[in-house]
Protein backbone atom coordinates (compact mmCIF):
# COMPACT_ATOMS: atom_id res chain seq x y z
CA UNK A 1 0.00 0.00 0.00
CA UNK A 2 1.22 3.46 -0.96
CA UNK A 3 0.66 6.60 1.03
CA UNK A 4 -1.14 9.36 0.50
CA UNK A 5 -2.39 12.87 1.26
CA UNK A 6 -5.40 14.09 1.04
CA UNK A 7 -6.13 17.73 1.53
CA UNK A 8 -10.08 18.96 1.22
CA UNK A 9 -11.95 22.05 2.12
CA UNK A 10 -15.26 21.83 3.54
CA UNK A 11 -18.22 24.71 3.40
CA UNK A 12 -17.36 27.62 6.46
CA UNK A 13 -20.80 27.23 7.64
CA UNK A 14 -20.73 23.63 8.94
CA UNK A 15 -21.11 23.45 12.98
CA UNK A 16 -18.61 21.31 14.61
CA UNK A 17 -20.51 17.90 14.80
CA UNK A 18 -21.29 18.43 10.58
CA UNK A 19 -17.85 18.51 10.08
CA UNK A 20 -16.45 15.37 11.90
CA UNK A 21 -19.57 13.97 10.45
CA UNK A 22 -17.61 14.73 6.56
CA UNK A 23 -14.39 13.57 8.26
CA UNK A 24 -15.61 10.25 9.73
CA UNK A 25 -17.44 9.62 6.16
CA UNK A 26 -14.32 9.94 4.01
CA UNK A 27 -12.64 7.77 6.78
CA UNK A 28 -15.13 5.47 6.20
CA UNK A 29 -15.09 5.43 2.67
CA UNK A 30 -11.19 4.69 2.97
CA UNK A 31 -11.09 2.37 5.75
CA UNK A 32 -14.16 0.17 4.28
CA UNK A 33 -12.04 -0.53 1.16
CA UNK A 34 -9.11 -1.88 2.71
CA UNK A 35 -7.44 1.55 3.54
CA UNK A 36 -5.60 2.51 6.75
CA UNK A 37 -5.93 6.04 8.21
CA UNK A 38 -2.31 7.25 9.14
CA UNK A 39 -3.01 10.25 10.58
CA UNK A 40 -5.78 13.47 10.20
CA UNK A 41 -4.68 17.09 11.21
CA UNK A 42 -7.84 19.72 10.88
CA UNK A 43 -6.12 23.08 10.32
CA UNK A 44 -9.73 25.12 10.82
CA UNK A 45 -11.21 28.01 8.89
CA UNK A 46 -9.03 30.21 6.60
CA UNK A 47 -9.48 32.55 4.40
CA UNK A 48 -9.79 31.33 0.42
CA UNK A 49 -7.34 32.48 -2.08
CA UNK A 50 -10.38 32.81 -4.72
CA UNK A 51 -13.94 32.91 -3.69
CA UNK A 52 -15.11 28.86 -4.35
CA UNK A 53 -18.91 28.64 -5.41
CA UNK A 54 -19.51 32.10 -3.49
CA UNK A 55 -17.62 31.36 -0.52
CA UNK A 56 -14.38 32.79 0.38
CA UNK A 57 -13.61 31.40 3.73
CA UNK A 58 -13.18 27.17 4.04
CA UNK A 59 -12.34 24.74 6.45
CA UNK A 60 -9.25 22.90 5.52
CA UNK A 61 -8.32 19.05 6.68
CA UNK A 62 -5.54 16.80 5.36
CA UNK A 63 -5.60 13.33 5.90
CA UNK A 64 -2.76 10.83 5.28
CA UNK A 65 -3.92 7.43 4.54
CA UNK A 66 -2.49 3.84 3.08
CA UNK A 67 -5.04 3.29 0.36
CA UNK A 68 -5.31 0.83 -2.71
CA UNK A 69 -7.04 1.82 -5.33
CA UNK A 70 -10.69 0.17 -4.72
CA UNK A 71 -10.40 2.41 -1.35
CA UNK A 72 -9.29 5.68 -3.96
CA UNK A 73 -11.67 5.45 -6.09
CA UNK A 74 -14.69 4.90 -3.14
CA UNK A 75 -13.00 8.32 -1.34
CA UNK A 76 -13.41 10.42 -4.64
CA UNK A 77 -16.78 9.13 -5.20
CA UNK A 78 -17.84 10.13 -1.40
CA UNK A 79 -15.62 13.67 -2.12
CA UNK A 80 -17.88 14.09 -5.47
CA UNK A 81 -21.19 13.19 -3.84
CA UNK A 82 -20.89 15.21 -0.75
CA UNK A 83 -22.38 19.02 -1.25
CA UNK A 84 -20.00 20.42 1.89
CA UNK A 85 -16.83 19.64 -0.10
CA UNK A 86 -15.58 22.75 -2.06
CA UNK A 87 -12.56 21.62 -3.60
CA UNK A 88 -10.25 18.34 -2.72
CA UNK A 89 -6.70 17.38 -3.82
Amino acid sequence: MRTYELLFIARPELEEEELGALVESIQKAMTDNGGEIVDVEHWGKRKLAYAIKHKTEGYYVLIHAKLELPAIREMERTLKLSEDVLRYL
